[in-house]
C-alpha cells in the first residue's frame, strides 16, 4: 500500500526482513517478529483462548516462517497476510487436535467394546461416576452449571469467565464458589 508520500514503510520493513530471512540472517527474523509478533500472538490468543498455547503457537509460526521464508510468494498476499494465514491454519489444527483428543478420551471413558475382562469393572465404575457427575451438573441451576462448564470443561480462568459473561469478577468468584459447594453437596447426596 502506498501513501501520498511514498511506499508504506511497514511493508518496506517487512519486505526487507523477509529478504534477510531468505539469506538466513537471524536479524531479519528478529525484525519480522518485531513487526508481526503482536498480530500473530493476538490472533493465536483469540483462537486458542490460552495464553500458554498462544505463546507456543506464536513460536511455532515464526519458526515455520523462518524455515519457509524462501517460499513466500508476494503475488499471493502481503507478508502480514502470509503470517496471519499460517497462524490461522496452525491454530485450527490445534483446535481440531483438541476436539479429537476430547472425543478419544470420551470414548475411553465410556469403555470400548474390546475392553479386556479385568478392565470391564473399571469401565463400569467410570461410567457410573461419569453418569453421577452429569446428573449432579444437570441438577445445578443454570448459572452454576455454566460456571463449572466454563472453568473445568473449557479451562477458562475466573477473569476470562467474567469477561465472557460480562459480569464483575467478584460476582464470578462468589458464583464459582457457590457452584462448587452445590456440586459437592449434590455429589455427596448421590452416594449411598
Amino acid at each position: 500500500m502506498a501513501t501520498a508520500s511514498g511506499p508504506d514503510p511497514k511493508r518496506a520493513a517487512l519486505d526487507d526482513a523477509l529478504r534477510r530471512m531468505v539469506a538466513r540472517d537471524a536479524g531479519g527474523l528478529e525484525r519480522f517478529y518485531d513487526l508481526l509478533g503482536g498480530l500473530v500472538f493476538g490472533l493465536s490468543l483469540k483462537m486458542l483462548r490460552s495464553r500458554e498455547e498462544a505463546e507456543d503457537l506464536t513460536q511455532e509460526v515464526f519458526l515455520y516462517l523462518w524455515k519457509e521464508a524462501g517460499r513466500y510468494d508476494p503475488s499471493r498476499g502481503s507478508p502480514s497476510a502470509w503470517a496471519v494465514t499460517v497462524t490461522r491454519s496452525r491454530a485450527i489444527d490445534r483446535l481440531r487436535s483438541r476436539e479429537s483428543e476430547a472425543r478419544r478420551m470420551e470414548t475411553i471413558g465410556a469403555g470400548s467394546p474390546g475392553s479386556a475382562p479385568d478392565e470391564t469393572g473399571r469401565d463400569a465404575e467410570r461410567n457410573e461416576v461419569a453418569s453421577t457427575v452429569r446428573s449432579a451438573l444437570l441438577a445445578l441451576p443454570a448459572e452454576h452449571r455454566t460456571m463449572i462448564e466454563l472453568a473445568y470443561f473449557e479451562g477458562l480462568s475466573q477473569s476470562q469467565i467474567a469477561k465472557r459473561l460480562g459480569e464483575p469478577l467478584g460476582t464470578i468468584k462468589s458464583r464459582a464458589r457457590s457452584a462448587l459447594f452445590r456440586l459437592r453437596d449434590a455429589l455427596a447426596g448421590g452416594r449411598a
